[in-house]
């Protein structure tokens, strides 16, 4: 059985453990926040972007874009949105576990974020490129990774690029994803009833797809990384609130059997000085 001191010890290196989730808690509950907007605020114009996209598949198909020629080939490339740190849950095992059931064992990956491209790594994946992305999400830095994925799949080296990433659903749940970035697929169930809009394009409806696809592309990539920062941070916070709560449950084990055995001391002391003084008499 332990004696005082070893439990004292416990004690207070479980108060120092709280402490530090407590904390982590505090930041991961601050830059959740701010990422859940940025994951949200994008939404709505990702949807008028789908809209507008399907209306021009749906009134011109007859009009090409590389970003849309499907290929039979089956090279494939997937982009990997994992996180940098970890304390966050079962996040990166779920996207892992989705990652390895729905792409090819012969994919090459473009990676960000340090703990599935370690996981890769050790499974002797072929990494073409890693990225670090700052927080919040810039803009510029999803184009830069949206420009390499394209220029790979435009000189045709890949028939297929797909992203893996955590989509952002609420607070308490995140869910892995793997979804097919190129060739681009035409939205549906976006555009209103596209019977009723007559469009009018300049110079062609091709310079129009060469101005929207790569944008539709661009924003894709954004999204799944705005969303899998709000999907890190919110399973961060959580998880740190479950460290917090059990620290402090264990505390009160802790004290409680420090309390009988101290208890327990006190009541042999005083049968011993009990003991001596009858001895005496």
């Amino acid at each position: 059985m332990a004696n005082l001191r070893d439990i004292r010890r416990r004690i207070k290196s479980v108060k120092n453990t709280a402490q530090i989730t407590r904390a982590m808690q505090l930041v991961a509950a601050a830059k959740m926040k701010k990422a859940q907007d940025q994951a949200l605020a994008g939404r709505d114009y990702a949807q008028q972007l789908n809209g507008v996209l399907q209306d021009i598949s749906e009134q011109f198909a007859e009009a090409t874009h590389p970003l849309l020629e499907k290929r039979e080939g089956n090279r494939e490339l997937v982009l990997v949105i994992s996180t940098d740190k970890g304390l966050c849950g079962p996040l990166n095992t779920n996207l892992a576990r989705k990652l390895r059931d729905q792409t090819s064992p012969e994919a090459d990956y473009v990676t960000i974020g340090r703990k599935l491209r370690i996981t890769l790594e050790k499974l002797s994946r072929h990494i073409v490129a890693d990225f670090t992305i700052k927080d919040p999400v810039p803009f510029a830095d999803a184009r830069a990774v949206a420009k390499l994925v394209s220029k790979l799949f435009l000189e045709g080296k890949y028939d297929k690029v797909s992203i893996a990433y955590t989509k952002f659903v609420n607070t308490l749940s995140q869910q892995p994803e793997v979804v097919q970035l190129l060739p681009v697929e035409t939205p549906t169930g976006y555009a209103d009833a596209t019977d009723t809009n007559e469009f009018l394009f300049e110079p062609s409806t091709e310079d129009v797809l060469g101005a929207i696809l790569p944008l539709y592309v661009n924003f894709k990539v954004f999204q799944a990384l705005v969303d899998a920062r709000a999907s890190e941070h919110s399973a961060r916070m959580v998880a740190m609130k479950a460290a917090t709560d059990n620290a402090k449950k264990f505390i009160k084990e802790l004290t409680l059997e420090y309390n009988k055995l101290r208890q327990s001391a006190i009541t042999a002391e005083l049968l011993e000085i009990t003991t001596a003084m009858k001895a005496m008499e």
